[in-house]
């Protein structure tokens, strides 16, 4: 074989995997990026159907109107956050507001009972574990695409291509603490 159709073949290697390692970088921001649409997605599923619940636990319980304002303002929050992580950390403190309204079903059994308030509850624990599945997944992707950007070779081709870290979502500190059980 002569030098020149060598050199031509290197070339041509090389460019191929200049290719394919730029697209798996790209595949893998996509991904991430992907991940993070879905948690958007969730979260606004989420917080449409907040209205609906508090409108039915109003009739219910008219005396506990602070707990549902506190829902109502934790839900605009979360609406109007501007980032990923604030909508992240609005929405963890929206949960728990949540959770006080759930406390109320079990003050009112005739609440408890209503089909339209059952239905929203299981709408809302459903929509609360494809939340947390789209976190985990978006953390999933993050750590790979992270990994992909700072290995050899890849490292290379993202810094030529401005690709930067991606931040993960991280979990409040209160969330991070042992339950404590008293008995």
């Amino acid at each position: 074989m002569s030098t020149t159709l060598i050199i031509i073949l290197v070339i041509i290697v090389l460019i191929i995997l200049y290719a394919v390692l730029y697209n798996g970088l790209v595949r893998a921001r996509n991904q991430a990026q992907e991940f993070q649409s879905q948690i958007d997605v969730q979260l606004k599923r989420r917080t449409d159907l907040i209205p609906n619940l508090v409108e039915t636990v109003k009739g219910y319980a008219a005396h506990e109107k602070t707990t549902l304002e506190e829902v109502v303002r934790l839900r605009n929050s979360v609406v109007s956050a501007d980032n990923l992580q604030d909508k992240v950390d609005a929405d963890n403190m929206l949960t728990g507001a949540l959770r006080q309204v759930f406390a109320l079903a079990e003050n009112y059994p005739d609440l408890k009972a209503n089909q339209e308030f059952g239905k929203l509850m299981e709408e809302l624990t459903n929509t609360e574990n494809k939340v947390a599945y789209s976190r985990q997944a978006y953390n999933s992707a993050v750590q790979y695409y992270n990994t992909a950007t700072q290995t050899f070779p890849r490292n290379l081709i993202a810094s030529i291509h401005s690709f930067k870290p991606m931040e993960f979502l991280s979990i409040p500190e209160e969330e991070k603490q042992a339950p404590q059980v008293k008995f």
